[in-house]
């Protein structure tokens, strides 16, 4: 196990804009307040999602596009910087008007309405790849 210890520089909440990217505004958050790295979490509604699964044995991401309104009931995840970008890794489980729960990492989605927690620390976070999982991980 790798870990460190974090010092928080900031704790922010925002509301996410109509029609904005959800991912991205976690991003242009971070970006605002000078974070390269930080914890989140959110809830709210999206009008459409693309969220992956990453396949272990093939080790590739899936993509599966929903186009329809769907709620946001947990969203978490942590900023770091990937290729010197900032990158929200987002994890949500989402639900359909008839209480069917989808999970997975959002890549996109476009915001309805959202709520955020965002606390950023004072060191960043940089991915580099895992040669075990063949996946971007920080530390």
């Amino acid at each position: 196990m790798n870990y460190r210890e974090v010092t928080t520089t900031g704790e922010y909440m925002a509301r996410l804009e109509t029609g904005a990217d959800w991912r991205e505004e976690i991003e242009t958050l971070a970006a605002d307040v000078d974070a390269e790295a930080g914890w989140f979490s959110a809830l709210g509604s999206v009008e459409d999602a693309e969220i992956w699964f990453y396949d272990q044995d093939d080790k590739e991401y899936q993509s599966v596009t929903f186009d329809e309104p769907l709620e946001v009931a947990a969203c978490v995840g942590n900023v770091s910087l990937l290729d010197g970008d900032l990158f929200a890794h987002t994890h949500a489980v989402l639900s359909r008007r008839n209480g069917q729960a989808l999970a997975g990492h959002i890549n996109a989605g476009t915001v309805f309405a959202g709520e955020l927690y965002f606390r950023a620390f004072e060191t960043p976070l940089t991915r580099e790849r895992d040669e075990d999982t063949e996946l971007d991980l920080w530390l």
